[in-house]
């Protein structure tokens, strides 16, 4: 039965596989799966069961290849998240967070100082309750007014630079680089 049928089942094997190497370990493996199962075969059509043993060898291997592979080093290195960020996004980020506490100094007190240490010092709600010794539901509430109070600002200063002439594209880019935290109802 190999000797008959060895070239057809490697055949089948390599142009499911693509891999010659498989392709003779996935022979070798469907002669034993059939040899193990010589007993319950009835004897007709030998070389469609042959095939079908081989096909569906093939696909389990296919199934778990996906899981055996290992990276090359450029797909592994590709993969890894970047740790650092480049000038760009650093030089947005610093002149985001400066037009940020600028926004928070131009608030009245006691929004001010809410602000600047919940937007800029990135305290939590409960840090800054606890620092000042005032009721959380307070700081919350002064940092919702806050939050609200800021975009009045933020909007009015597009709007001015609209008025003015100036490039509204820089507003635009401004807006979306001074993002202020919390987006939905009350601050943690």
């Amino acid at each position: 039965m190999i000797d008959q049928y060895q070239n057809l089942i490697y055949s089948v094997c390599l142009k499911a596989v693509g891999n010659p190497f498989d392709a003779e370990d996935l022979t070798q493996e469907t002669f034993l799966a059939a040899y193990k199962n010589l007993a319950d075969f009835d004897g007709t059509y030998e070389k469609a069961w042959l095939c079908k043993i081989a096909a569906r060898k093939c696909l389990d291997f296919l199934k778990n290849s996906g899981r055996r592979t290992i990276p090359t080093e450029e797909e592994y290195f590709a993969r890894l998240p970047d740790s650092h960020n480049s000038a760009e996004d650093t030089y947005l980020q610093r002149e985001s967070q400066s037009q940020t506490e600028a926004l928070c100094r131009k608030l009245k007190s006691p929004y001010r100082e809410v602000a600047i240490e919940h937007f800029c010092l990135e305290l939590s709600a409960r840090e800054i309750a606890i620092k000042h010794q005032k009721n959380l539901k307070t700081i919350q509430t002064q940092i919702y007014r806050a939050k609200a109070m800021l975009k009045k600002l933020l909007e009015r200063s597009d709007a001015y630079d609209q008025r003015t002439g100036k490039d509204s594209s820089a507003a635009k880019s401004r807006r979306r680089n001074t993002r202020l935290p919390g987006n939905s109802g009350f601050p943690e």
